[in-house]
This record gives structure tokens, sequence and C-alpha cells, in this order.
């Protein structure tokens, strides 16, 4: 991470300067540690430059030269989420920096790494990745500026763009430019994406595919070689998204486009992706192939520390906190919940680690004087999916339904829960572990089907509360989700319950709820607080909806339209409204007495207002809520008054250009 570390490897200069907007934790849940130590494996020279000053190109030549390229990333999270509330507003901590300090990374973060790592260095290579790389790689709606943006590849000029998870074309980007070959030789690898010139032909793509597919029958790297069935010397297909200026002037067309790309995610079947922006073009290839269980064991086998870097002295990083005593034992969702972007990132192909390396990784955890015997939590994107997948492969390589579980779970995939529960069990009885929880929430749909597993769970895997996510109770806003019926968290709640009771412990579960998700009206909000209500639960936490960039329910909210059904969606759009829908899910704060009354207002309920046992709130405002608060939403002619009341022109108002500040 200095140039005195690298002189004291005795290195000449290094190979890869990864560039990344996250504190440098050598842990396997930060990225640029992770694709740090798969290049080190391999017997490259890496170098990490944290969390760098992107006011000039100083601190990219802190290593000088890079032999063969720089790999910029944002970090774990998308900056702008990173940086800004569902309410845009900024945040008052970061939990990837150093103790949660601010401020140390820029807004979109990858483009400005790029620039100054082309101003460091002309003609090194720069190679894009991460979240905000991956998500952005195509047109796309960003929330922060309320407009449809270009493909990020164009506007960071990066020579390439490896999206989704990066050890495998990263591995083969490096070994190939290690080879001599140049940037432009490397389309042909799965898992990136390119500019195409406006000087260049489309047809080129089909010619250098060919070509890279002849080449890559040579197994070029050890420990990530791909399987003989996958290769094919026909060239892979492509299909033209509509163009970047038609999918912002339209957004029934920017529906369009997002069923198209979502179709293309499978890795067996999906086919290249084409959008011109302009008279230019971005060329998506199809998704890398999956890590088998002996590559994604090596991954994860490597010897992390699993500290932050020892230059950050005794400043916390809180995300680091979180994940320190943790362990992932699985990638990949076949959920496919439409708020999400882990099916767009990691896949949808569940990728499990072998029973053994997961407890190798234990036994090394317990050899640490720091480690207290509790494993924090042993999971993934979901808990329960270690070992499930497909059961016809050749189905699978033809399959393009988005979600294995919705509308129902598809009778091909294997449920069994047998091989999580023998790891559960290996890993509560290894020398020197306590307690091993699962803090990742759980599918409850899947564990429904093996009583065992939640008996399992609630007897020894769970520290008090169970992290479930229900998100609503309203049919329709949890079909958009694509989400199981209401009736299903209430089945699983009766069932954990029950197996806690019978283990003698007292056991609950943590259920999430969203707040302002396309579909959910007044209505199905205040339907979701009755029921929040009838079955005494109090969210101590709530999600407000945030339109993250390549999501299906992003695509709700931009457009108003199902991209799958064509059909118009309600969309929460205000400030108000939002405001009032997150209130409705903590009804029962004081603070919130205001918005709920007023929400209850325009919604046509005052019949919930009220000392009866099916009221929401009391007709009194609570003793320690303000009256000047109470006053603005007693009277409904008070309130039409001043919604149809003329303002002052002037004052401030965001987003307007006309206005002073």
């Amino acid at each position: 991470m200095t140039p005195a570390e690298v002189a004291a490897r005795g290195w000449d200069a290094v190979d890869v300067v990864f560039v990344t907007g996250d504190a440098y934790v050598d842990h396997p849940s930060f990225a640029m540690a992770l694709l740090g130590r798969v290049l080190e494996a391999e017997g490259f020279r890496v170098a990490i430059l944290s969390q760098p000053d992107w006011h000039s190109c100083d601190a990219w030549r802190t290593f000088g030269r890079p032999r063969l390229c720089f790999a910029t990333s944002a970090g774990n999270m998308d900056s702008m989420l990173n940086h800004y509330t569902a309410n845009r507003k900024v945040r008052n901590d970061d939990a990837y920096s150093p103790g949660a300090e601010i401020g140390r990374r820029p807004d979109r973060a990858t483009l400005a790494y790029c620039q100054r790592a082309r101003e460091a260095y002309h003609g090194v290579p720069i190679i894009a990745g991460g979240v905000e790389a991956s998500l952005r790689r195509l047109a796309h709606y960003d929330y922060w500026s309320d407009k449809v943006r270009r493909s990020i590849l164009l506007d960071a000029k990066a020579d390439l763009l490896v999206y989704g998870m990066g050890e495998r074309p990263l591995l083969e980007i490096v070994r190939r430019l290690a080879d001599g070959e140049s940037v432009r030789q490397l389309r042909d690898i799965r898992g990136t994406a390119y500019r195409l010139g406006a000087s260049e032909e489309l047809g080129d793509v089909d010619r250098e595919a060919s070509a890279g597919k002849a080449e890559s029958r040579k197994p070029t790297f050890c420990c990530f070689r791909l399987s003989a069935f996958r290769l094919s010397a026909r060239p892979t297909p492509h299909v033209i998204l509509p163009s970047y200026e038609e999918v912002a002037a339209d957004k029934a067309t920017f529906a369009a486009m997002t069923k198209a790309i979502f179709a293309e995610t499978n890795p067996h079947n999906a086919r290249r992706l084409v959008q011109y922006h302009g008279r230019e073009a971005v060329v998506v290839n199809p998704p890398a192939w999956p890590l088998s269980q002996q590559e994604i064991d090596r991954v994860y086998g490597l010897p992390f520390t699993r500290r932050p870097h020892p230059s950050y002295g005794k400043q916390r990083i809180p995300a680091f906190e979180v994940v320190r005593d943790s362990l992932q034992i699985v990638r990949g969702c076949f959920g496919g919940c439409t708020f999400c972007s882990i099916a767009a990132h990691e896949g949808r192909i569940v990728q499990s680690r072998s029973q053994a390396s997961v407890l190798d990784e234990i036994g090394r955890m317990t050899q640490d004087p720091a480690f207290r015997g509790t494993i924090s939590d042993l999971g993934g994107p979901t808990a329960n999916m270690y070992q499930m997948n497909c059961s016809r492969p050749e189905v699978q390589a033809k399959c393009r339904r988005l979600s294995c579980l919705h509308p129902a779970i598809c009778p091909l995939l294997t449920t069994d829960h047998e091989p999580l529960m023998r790891l559960l069990s290996a890993a509560r009885r290894l020398p020197g572990v306590q307690r091993a929880l699962v803090a990742s929430g759980i599918r409850m749909d899947l564990a429904r089907l093996s009583p065992e597993y939640i008996r399992q769970v609630a007897e020894h895997h769970t520290g008090g509360l169970l992290k479930v996510a229900p998100e609503h109770c309203d049919a329709e806003v949890l079909r958009l989700m694509k989400k199981p019926p209401i009736e299903e968290f209430e089945a699983f709640a009766r069932e954990f319950r029950q197996a806690a009771v019978k283990a003698g412990k007292e056991q609950g579960l943590v259920p999430y709820f969203i707040a302002g998700h396309p579909g959910s009206d007044l209505r199905a909000m205040i339907d979701l607080a009755l029921y929040l209500k009838r079955h005494h639960l109090k969210p101590d936490k709530v999600q407000d909806f945030l339109p993250g960039p390549m999501d299906i329910a992003t695509c709700m909210y931009y457009t108003g339209l199902d991209p799958y059904t064509g059909k118009p969606v309600y969309v929460p759009r205000g400030a108000r409204e939002r405001r009032w829908q997150r209130a409705l899910l903590q009804y029962f704060k004081p603070e919130n007495y205001a918005d709920v009354r007023a929400a209850l207002t325009e919604a046509g309920r005052l019949d919930l207002v009220g000392d009866g046992p099916q009221c929401l709130i009391p007709a009194r405002p609570p003793r320690n809520f303000s009256r000047r608060a109470a006053t603005q939403v007693t009277s409904p002619q008070r309130q039409e008054a001043r919604r149809t009341e003329k303002r002052p022109a002037g004052g401030y108002r965001p987003h307007r250009k006309t206005s002073p500040r």
C-alpha cells in the first residue's frame, strides 16, 4: 500500500495498481483484497491505492508506472449510494472509511479515478470494475440526477469494463496483457464490456469473438481453467438494444430495454448486448462463467490477514466491524427480487464452497487471539441457498427465468437443506467456537420446506433475533417485488416461534419492510401499518426504496410501467408522500404523529384516528409532540388552503437552475 512496502518486497515495479474508494481491509468481503490476493497467487505484483486524493493525479504516481494496468473501482458500494440517502441528503458517515469519515471519495468515483489514471501515465490500460461500473454498464436511470445517463464506460473512457464478480475476467485480462496482447485483443473475454468506436463496424464484433474463441481453448491459467464443454467455436450472437437516445426520450422503450437486458443474464445462454450511443456503441459480452467449487475454495483459501491495513492505527472501519468474524459460504442468488442488484452483479447461479473449505477458514479464525469464539455470520446474499441449484443442467442451459422462487418454487430446483445443516453442525462443534450464528437474511419459503433446518437455526444459530424480509403485505406490491405472499412470513414465524419454545430459548424475528416501493400507494401502506398493529410488530428500522441503477424496480420507478406486462404501475415520487409512507411503517413513534395523521387525512381514513383498538394514532397528539406541528395536521381545510395558496417567487428550489441559492 506504500512505496516502502513495495521496496521491502524487493520489487522494482508493480504490475497492477488497484484504485479503490474504500479503506484497504485484507478481508474476503472487500473486493480489492479478494482480487488482489487472486492476482498475487498467480505471481503478479499488486499495489493498492486506497481512497486517493482525486484533486490531482499525483497519488496515481505513488508506485510509478504500472507494468500492466490500473484497475479502478468506486468500492464495495456505488459512490452515490455511499454519499446520499433515499431523500438525496448527504450521509453523516461512510462505513467503508477509517473513522467513518465522509468525503474521502468523490461523487461518481469511477469517472474521477479513470480520469486521473489517464493523466498520470498515458498509454497504461485502464480497467474499470466494481459495483458502480457493473450496474452502470449500459444506459441507466440515475436517481440522484433524475435522468437517464449514458453507459459509464463512455463517460469514464476506460479501456475495458469488468462487470459482475471479477476473479475470472480480471485474471484473464492481466494474464493476457502480461503475454503481450493489446487491450483491443481482449474484447472476447466474458464478463467484460468495451467501447465500439464510430469508425468500427458491428461485424467486427463477431469476427473478433470467433478469433477469441479459438484462442480461449488454450488454458492460460492454472486455477480458473474453463471446462471443455463450455467452449464453442461459433461466435456468440448479439442483441441490439434500443439506443441511448431512444431510451432517454421514451419511457416505454426504456422498459423494453430493461426486459431485454435481464433476459441475457444466464451465462449458459446469454447473448452479447450492443447499445449505440450516438455513433459509438457499448458492447457487453455474455457474463463470466460462475466459479466451480474447487475454484471458489481456492479463492477463499488465500492467505487473508482479515484485518485493516496497519496504517489506519486504531481508527474504526464500521463495515469491517460488521464482517470481521463472518464467513461467506455462498455467492449469487436465484430469488430475483426486483429491487435487488445481486442477480445483476453476482448472478443468479449460486456458487457454494465445500464444507472442508469453510471449516478450514474457521480453524484459521480460531487461531487469531482477537477471536472471541462467536462466528457472527455463516451466510451470503441469502443464508439458506447453500448447495442449491438446478437439478437439470440441460434445462438450466436454456432457462431465462429471472427467479427460481417466483411466482412459485421451480420443481427442478434442489431445495435440500441437509448439506447446510451438516455444515452448521460441524462449524459449531469446532474447538474454539462457542457460537456460529446466521445473520444473513433467510429465504422463508425455502426454509419452510425443511422443518429440521428451522429447528436447528432456532436452537443453535440465532443470537436472539433472526433477520427475515417479508417487505410488504399487499399482494400486488409483493408481485412487483417478486416476493412470496405475506402468508409465508406468518407461517414461518409460527414455526420458528414453536421451535424456539421447544428449545427453551427466547428467540424473535426482525422483519424488514420497504416504504415507497413502486406499486405501493397510501392505501397499501395504511394496510401494512394495520397489519403491523394486528401482529404486534414495531419495526425499529425500515428501508426507504432507493432506485439503484439497473434494477427492475428502478425501471418501474422511472417509467411507471411494469417492464414485463407493460401495465402502468403507481409510483410514489414526491418527498412528502415518501415521508408519509415511511412514517406509516413506524406509526407508533411520537415524532411521526404529524406525518401519519396527514397521510390518513389525504387517504380519507380519519376513522383510524382516535382511541379505539382499531386506530393507528390517538385523536390528541402525544405529550412530547409540538403543538405547532399538531395544528398543521388537525384541519383538512387548512391543509387544502396551504396546498392551493400562491407561494412568493424566489427562494431556494433544489434542482432548478433558475433558483437563487
